[in-house]
């Protein structure tokens, strides 16, 4: 828990939007987790197991309830560079309100695929391993998610 559960949190929350849900879904993750350790065969990391429950658990989520836009903190590094400069931060305050607009309208797999990756900086296989997708199907989805994501942030290039 100590090890990967501060990197659990913020993945779910960016998928449910918010932290007392993503708490929620941590929280069930770990518990499935310790459940199911003793059918844990080791084909994949640890690292890698624990954020498919948390995704299992997030997509669970979605199922009971509606999407609601993305709000994480993650991208809040985005923004140190422009302090003290109000012009800046008021411009990368509407920058992260858009990107944060995107991803909540991107199709589920394809957010799941972005963050492990952008945020998370897992690899292809990683990411495959963790949302139980062949490697291709990963390399798709984050193709469309930065194509879209890439048209929806154009203004920002």
């Amino acid at each position: 828990m100590d090890r990967y559960g501060p990197g659990m949190f913020p993945y779910a929350r960016t998928l449910v939007g918010h932290e007392q849900d993503a708490g929620d879904v941590v929280q069930e993750a770990f518990v499935s987790a310790w459940k199911g350790l003793p059918t844990f065969r080791g084909d994949s990391s640890l690292k890698t197991w624990l954020y498919r429950l948390v995704h299992r658990r997030a997509m669970d989520h979605h199922r009971r309830r509606r999407p609601v836009p993305v709000e994480d903190e993650a991208f809040a590094d985005l923004l140190a560079d422009a302090s003290g400069d109000p012009v800046r931060q008021a411009e990368g305050q509407e920058m992260l309100t858009d990107l944060r607009r995107a991803l909540a309208e991107l199709p589920e797999m394809q957010r799941a695929c972005w963050l492990l990756r952008e945020v998370e900086g897992m690899q292809y296989q990683e990411i495959a391993d963790t949302l139980g997708l062949p490697v291709g199907s990963v390399r798709g989805h984050l193709h469309r998610g930065r194509t879209t994501l890439a048209e929806r942030m154009s203004r920002w290039r």
